[in-house]
């Protein structure tokens, strides 16, 4: 009995000891390890600033305003159709001098080009003979009237003497068409008349005043009469011309209001009427083409310019914010929400067409809610900068 008892009092004094040991040793390692800290996360959309700076933002809600619905498309400016004039020679013939070239300025019957042609003195040559026997063909008649009043000639010789003269008349009148035709005045065809000289050299004349937007000929160039040796344009007038898309056209009419922007010319303000809206839809692009008549009595708007046409539509109350509250990342658009006194969020929203400095807000945004107005770049710029040195 008694050596159980000394066991037993070995074995709770050996587990005693352990227990003392690991508790030192427990004791021991937290003294070393410190305990963990938890760091919560900021979130990136989120900027905190000082109430100070926050007075240097423009802070407030959305504002309700009038709209006009427009559509904006892509366009051009065009010569007036009405207003072009394609100038050829109308005989065969020779280029042998340049009179004007292009970007100059000419008016109506001023000569462009001068050209030799043998068709035209061929013509010319056939003219006169025809005019010769016209004369010779009416003097005779007149000497036969005479005759015939004094009874010294029959009637029956007057008469054949009077067909002559009519069937060289004729004669002569055709030449003289002819002439009309390949492009001699009447002035020049009385000097021919006179002068009895044949002329070969041929002036290409201008049938309109305006600029010659394009030469097609040089000196010593074989020209035909269906080809174009000149394009003469009045450019006093010009047209802004658009392809609409088919589905956003059923609202166009003539008469609606528009305005055009040139991008070439931002200074300038033009607002006009369209002129124009074709009855048909184009089968391959399925647009529709209209226009607006644009006056141009300085020609600082020239032809093939490119330029953005918007369509006015009835107005409409919209919630609106200034351009100087969106954030633009990632072709994404964003405003700063602010979430209490000090704090702002970064929030993707929903934007319309612009109207003027404005830019219609279509979601993102709850009633009541308020959002910085002006300043939105820098605060950005702000919270790009905490961002990059949270995480250094």
């Amino acid at each position: 009995m008694k050596t159980v008892k000394r066991t037993c009092s070995l074995a709770s004094c050996t587990l005693a000891s352990v227990a003392v040991v690991l508790l030192f040793t427990a004791s021991g390692c937290n003294k070393n390890v410190p305990p963990t800290e938890v760091k919560a996360e900021q979130d990136p959309t989120v900027i905190s600033i000082t109430p100070e700076l926050a007075k240097q933002f423009v802070i407030g809600e959305p504002k309700i305003q009038e709209v006009t619905g427009s559509l904006q498309v892509a366009a051009r400016i065009d010569t007036d159709a009405s207003r072009i004039a394609r100038i050829g020679s109308p005989v065969a013939g020779r280029i042998i001098k340049l009179i004007v070239l292009e970007g100059q300025n000419v008016h109506r019957g001023q000569a462009l080009a001068t050209l030799h042609s043998t068709d035209l003195s061929d013509t010319q040559f056939s003219f006169i003979k025809a005019f010769s026997q016209e004369k010779l063909a009416e003097q005779a008649t007149q000497r036969a009237e005479q005759l015939v009043k004094a009874d010294v000639m029959g009637r029956a010789e007057l008469e054949r003497r009077r067909a002559e003269l009519l069937q060289a008349s004729t004669e002569a009148d055709a030449f003289r068409t002819q002439l009309r035709g390949l492009g001699m005045s009447d002035t020049a065809i009385r000097q021919l008349e006179g002068s009895r000289k044949l002329n070969a050299d041929y002036p290409i004349l201008s049938t309109i005043s305006g600029t010659v937007l394009d030469r097609k000929v040089t000196i010593g160039q074989i020209v035909q009469p269906a080809e174009m040796a000149f394009m003469v344009a009045d450019l006093s007038n010009v047209w802004v011309i658009a392809d609409v898309p088919e589905e956003s056209s059923g609202r166009l009419h003539k008469g609606m209001d528009v305005i055009v922007k040139v991008p070439a010319l931002p200074d300038q303000n033009i607002q006009g009427k369209l002129s124009y809206v074709s009855p048909i839809v184009d089968p391959i692009t399925r647009t529709v083409q209209v226009r607006m008549d644009l006056p141009n009595p300085k020609g600082i708007f020239k032809p093939a310019m490119l330029a953005g046409l918007t369509f006015l539509d009835a107005s409409e109350r919209k919630n609106t914010i200034p351009s100087t509250a969106v954030v633009r990342e990632e072709n994404k658009d964003y405003v700063f929400v602010q979430i209490d006194p000090t704090k702002f969020m970064l929030r993707e929203v929903s934007l319309g067409q612009e109207s003027g400095d404005n830019r219609v807000l279509e979601s993102g945004v709850s009633p009541g809610e308020k959002i910085v107005l002006d300043g939105a770049f820098h605060l950005n710029n702000q919270r790009k900068q905490n961002a990059i040195k949270g995480g250094e």
